[in-house]
């Protein structure tokens, strides 16, 4: 690792000035007399005096970025994107987002004749008729998935490293409206070839809008332009899906990289890192060439994948009808979680209250599922309120030193695992020969007592880390010699760690419950004390840093 920093050459001091001299006249730049070369020369003069983005080039050049793998989740979804951005331009030349009935006469024997919709249809001539359409497809398909998990990867990454607090809390809003963003953006994507398993996926969504206390139905028929499927929701879903999802995710996307120009990238600890300084390497050349190799590597990834692995089989599932359902139905991985709550509300929670009937079995899920996305959404203000911290971080932590943050964070997973499990426990049920009320009992049990063990076995392993690392950093660690003293008693030799491996031990602050104090009034309200029991909750189990005194007399009790 390489430390980029900035440097003037000293110049004489005021007592060893020599005698004066014209200054000498700057060189005037050469050019090339090749026409292509003035003709380059000419143009980028013109546009930079009148833009001046060669300062903007210059700045966003010297940026500092640190290389650690898993920064890399972040560009795997932005190169992600790019290639959804290029699929998804190829295949919108030959897409056609019409409910108008057709009959099929393409080249699928097995479909031939039948009919169904102008969507289906030409996504069936893309796949079939259209010289590697079926592979730009699938590549599409599988880009879309790997946006979306990059994204949830990248989010943990930031999460438990404690990458979100001062001054990148907007930076975690934006990133995670982003990942919600691209959930929309891959359920109507998924919505638009009007097959049988897209269809079942929009009548799940068409019965919780109507589960809404009195604007329901109001609210289906303006979203599917009539009675369900509607003749107009294709349409609507294809100009959510190529015009407005993506320019509202391109927007966000430049901000956030923007903010991450701004504050400074994030770094793990080590020697010679601090708040002010970043080691690592400038954007031009050295990122800048590594980050485009990378590009090419996730593209060959995902076109490798979509060449063997079949997603998204329309053919086999036919055009969308009201009447059958096709056994396994579910979506895509990323929405499961929502299809899993609806799964797991017993049945019977409906109520006729003064003449409305309110649908609890969907009501109560996206209540939960809402209040989850907003913890979530806004939980770097809450850890900021309950620890009081206003410093700016750009160290990262080790998940160990937060064990209340990485215990939530286990929890937070678990939850959503769980439900995401409950989203194929008909495909459970089937596989493992079981019944599937045990498997829908199981699994709501799993949802309400599996975070509450998670976050307990989550802190205890953290703490019992961090007892580790403070007893090699003072003791070292086992060597695997055993040598004998004098008076016969037998010992294992430790060894101590380098430097750099005790400054990954002991770097981490210790953080304390804040002491609640009376507001200008003299009083102490209930808010302060909220936020006092917060803090002790929060900090309870702590584990006191190694000091460098302690290491030192360690050293001289050895």
């Amino acid at each position: 690792m390489s430390t980029i920093e900035r440097s003037t050459a000293p110049g004489p001091g005021p007592l060893e000035s020599g005698p004066t001299e014209a200054p000498a006249q700057a060189e005037a730049p050469k050019i090339s007399n090749a026409p292509s070369a003035r003709f380059t020369s000419i143009a980028a003069n013109y546009i930079d005096e009148r833009t001046s983005i060669s300062a903007v080039v210059k700045e966003f050049g010297r940026k500092i970025f640190p290389d650690h793998w898993s920064f890399m989740l972040g560009e795997v979804a932005l190169y992600s994107f790019v290639i959804i951005i290029l699929t998804g331009t190829f295949l919108t030349f030959f897409f056609q987002a019409s409910m108008a009935p057709v009959t099929y006469d393409g080249s699928f024997v097995p479909l031939k004749g039948v009919e169904m919709s102008s969507a289906m249809s030409s996504t069936l001539n893309i796949s079939f008729e259209i010289r590697g359409g079926l592979l730009v497809r699938q590549i599409h398909h599988w880009a879309a998935l790997l946006f979306i998990a990059s994204i949830g990867l990248h989010m943990l990454r930031i999460y438990f490293t404690g990458a979100f607090r001062k001054p990148r809390e907007l930076n975690w809003v934006i990133g995670f409206i982003l990942f919600i963003l691209a959930l929309a953006e891959g359920f109507t994507g998924y919505s638009l070839p009007d097959d049988l398993l897209s269809g079942n996926g929009l009548r799940i969504i068409d019965g919780m809008v109507k589960g809404v206390p009195f604007a329901g139905s109001w609210l289906s028929y303006l979203i599917f332009g009539g009675e369900f499927p509607g003749e107009q929701i294709v349409g609507r879903l294809y100009t959510l899906h190529i015009l407005l999802l993506p320019a509202i995710i391109v927007a966000l996307i430049a901000l956030h990289l923007v903010f991450v120009v701004v504050h400074k990238h994030t770094q793990y600890a080590g020697p010679g890192k601090t708040n002010e300084n970043v080691i690592g390497y400038p954007v031009l050349p050295v990122y800048a060439a590594k980050a485009g190799g990378f590009f090419f590597i996730v593209f060959g990834i995902v076109a490798l994948i979509a060449s063997f692995f079949t997603i998204n089989p329309i053919w086999n599932y036919g055009p969308y009808d009201p009447s059958p359902v096709s056994a396994g139905t579910q979506p895509d991985w990323y929405i499961g979680f929502a299809d899993g709550a609806l799964r797991l509300i017993p049945p019977g929670l409906e109520a006729v209250i003064w003449g409305h009937t309110y649908s609890f079995n969907i009501l109560i899920p996206i209540a939960v599922l809402g209040l989850f996305i907003v913890t979530v959404l806004i939980y770097p203000f809450i850890e900021g309120w309950v620890t009081g911290d206003r410093r700016e971080h750009h160290i990262l932590d080790r998940p160990r030193n937060a064990p209340t943050r990485t215990a939530i964070g286990a929890a937070g997973v678990t939850f959503y695992a769980a439900l995401w499990a409950a989203a194929s426990s008909d495909i459970i049920a089937t596989h493992f020969q079981l019944s599937i009320e045990a498997v829908i009992h199981t699994i709501q049990a799993t949802v309400i007592l599996g975070p509450i063990i998670a976050y307990f076995v989550a802190k205890r392993v953290c703490l019992a880390l961090q007892k580790k690392d403070r007893e090699i950093a003072l003791h070292g660690f086992e060597s695997g010699r055993i040598v004998r003293l004098p008076g016969g008693e037998y010992i294992e030799v430790h060894q101590d760690v380098d430097e750099y491996e005790r400054w990954k031990l002991v770097s981490f602050n210790e953080y304390k419950p804040l002491m609640i104090r009376p507001n200008a009034r003299g009083k102490i309200t209930q808010t302060q004390r909220l936020r006092g029991r917060m803090s002790n909750w929060f900090f309870e189990d702590r584990i006191a840093p190694v000091r460098k005194t302690d290491v030192e007399r360690q050293s001289q009790h050895h």
